[in-house]
């Protein structure tokens, strides 16, 4: 058997001590070029910054100043990107660190908790979900939540369906009722 550049092929051993060669995998090796132009990773930081209003105070400074990035680079760049939503919306960003100082971040929608929580009205969830409803929404407003959510990079290959299903879900958990008409 002979290895090429582009592919590596496994052979598969059972525990009898018989070997299965119709499992080969195909994957694609990198190449030197690839491995020295990739970055190595310092850190993954999650924050949740409000939309339009990220500064180099807590909690932005601190967690990008302990890795030396540059503060005031990311707050223009995250306010640039959510300008479009309105002030205090929490936004939630995953930034990837490198070693050279250099950083990288997504910017995600806010949490289905949130959108239900302001299309509902109120300001916490329901301290006993299944016996005690807090309030109630229409489908009209699961549906509307869902196009949001499908707009955010990490749900755009969920369907709708599949979407309302879970921010039906989320809602039962919250204490918020879903009904077909108010």
């Amino acid at each position: 058997m002979s290895f090429s550049a582009t592919a590596l092929l496994a052979s598969v051993t059972l525990f009898d001590g018989s070997s299965c060669y119709n499992a080969d995998i195909r994957r694609p090796m990198a190449t030197l070029k690839d491995a020295a132009a990739r970055k190595s990773i310092l850190a993954t930081i999650r924050l949740v910054v409000p939309a339009g209003a990220a500064r180099p105070a807590p909690p932005v400074g601190p967690a990008l100043g302990f890795y030396r990035l540059n503060l005031m680079a990311f707050c223009k760049d995250f306010n640039a990107r959510t300008q479009k939503y309105k002030a205090e919306t929490p936004m939630q960003v995953t930034l990837t660190a490198y070693k050279d100082s250099t950083f990288e971040f997504v910017v995600k929608s806010p949490s289905v908790s949130w959108f239900l929580k302001k299309a509902a009205g109120i300001e916490t969830a329901s301290t006993r979900p299944s016996h005690v409803n807090v309030s109630s929404l229409t489908l009209r407003h699961v549906y509307e939540i869902a196009k949001l959510k499908q707009a955010d990079p990490f749900c755009k290959h969920i369907s709708l369906e599949a979407l309302c299903k879970s921010i039906i879900g989320t809602a039962n958990s919250m204490g918020i009722a879903i009904v077909k008409d108010l």
